[in-house]
């Protein structure tokens, strides 16, 4: 009676491996804590764990602080060139364009914050290291000139390894250039405010970095001119603990304020109500 007997087939092994996507995860730079991206995501690219601060780039920075559909991109048509023939510069923009974008080291915009406008100025570390070159100080002294005309408040975000050494005295001429800028909105009366990330270095904390009307930086921001080993060199001992974090400049009265990325929006909206001596806005409230 073989037909009331089933017949066992043998069972083929499984060839389809089931594989995690390479980017499903990401490790902190910081303590080395290990998570699905999407958590960091949700967290502001803030570590869960340490609460370390990851970079974060210039879109993502207007997302976080302008209201959702205000967002305006500004002085597209400007681009770096090479003024003074440095060798391989133009093959290195090509290739920060590719990895960065074609904003340069600095992205400009426009919009609102809590339904106040403002002109907004991001750098951008992925290009060149942040770096200041012509067009970082051209897009700026832009922005405060439509500030200037709209009496707009200003915000300028830097994360930045200094100026740029391909363009020379070029580069460096941005910083006399910026301030000039930023005088004529402080005789106007004008708000400007500036936001240090981790880092902001070199010529850029020289000039418009440490210029502002407030002056913000995240947790742990590395903030300085030069590096703490050229100091350390220079005067022969040894540097305090947490030397160049924002934290130690808060403490000796460089910076106004240390603030988490999450409360940034409602830190700038409420400064920019006092400065400016406006209500806030019907309907918004902090997040």
């Amino acid at each position: 009676m073989a037909w009331f007997r089933k017949e066992k087939k043998p069972r083929q092994p499984r060839r389809d491996r089931l594989e995690i996507p390479a980017d499903v995860w990401e490790k902190c730079e910081a303590c080395g804590h290990t998570d699905i991206r999407e958590k960091f995501v949700r967290n502001f690219n803030v570590c869960p764990n340490c609460d370390y601060h990851r970079r974060y780039r210039a879109m993502e920075y207007c997302s976080l602080l302008l209201d959702e559909g205000t967002i305006e991109e500004l002085e597209l048509d400007i681009r770096s060139t090479d003024p003074l023939g440095f060798p391989e510069y133009p093959a290195r923009l090509k290739k920060a364009t590719a990895n960065a974008g074609e904003g340069d080291a600095l992205m400009a915009t426009s919009g609102t914050v809590a339904a106040l406008p403002v002109s907004l100025g991001v750098m951008d570390f992925t290009f060149m290291g942040g770096s200041m070159g012509s067009v970082v100080g051209e897009k700026i002294a832009r922005l405060g000139q439509r500030s200037l005309e709209r009496k707009h408040p200003l915000i300028v975000i830097c994360a930045s390894g200094g100026a740029r050494m391909q363009e020379g005295v070029l580069s460096l001429m941005q910083m006399a250039k910026v301030s000039a800028m930023l005088a004529q909105l402080a005789e106007r009366r004008i708000p400007y405010i500036s936001i240090l990330t981790n880092p902001t270095t070199g010529g850029v904390s020289a000039s418009y970095a440490m210029l502002g009307d407030a002056i913000l930086a995240e947790p742990g921001a590395v903030i300085g001119f030069a590096g703490p080993r050229v100091i350390k060199q220079t005067l022969g001992q040894d540097l305090p603990e947490g030397f160049q974090t924002a934290e130690f400049l808060l403490d000796h009265g460089m910076l106004d304020q240390v603030v988490h990325r999450k409360d940034l929006k409602s830190t700038i909206s409420q400064l920019l109500r006092h400065m400016s001596g406006k209500p806030a806005a019907s309907g918004w409230s902090s997040p």
